[in-house]
């Protein structure tokens, strides 16, 4: 790989990478923690809409990133041929 090849690799690895830093913040501190009180007043499955994503929603949208994440970086890898065979 080439060196300016290399270095927009890892620039477009590095904006990958802090956008799903950004959602994961948002959902899990946002919503969790910020705006429980406004979620609250929202039910989902008989529960609180805060209390959820506190409880669980965070979890799930994390694992969730993490498939989203390797899909992603697997389209990376092939738009700059470093793909594995």
């Amino acid at each position: 790989m080439k060196e300016a090849n290399a270095k927009a690799y890892w620039s477009a690895n590095i904006k990958l990478i802090m956008g799903y830093l950004v959602v994961w913040f948002v959902v899990s501190y946002g919503c969790g923690i910020l705006l429980v009180d406004v979620l609250n007043n929202i039910q989902f499955f008989g529960f609180k809409l805060g209390f959820w994503f506190a409880q669980q929603g965070a979890i799930y949208f994390f694992l969730a990133l993490i498939i989203l994440y390797a899909r992603s970086m697997n389209k990376l890898d092939e738009r700059f041929d470093v793909h594995e065979q």
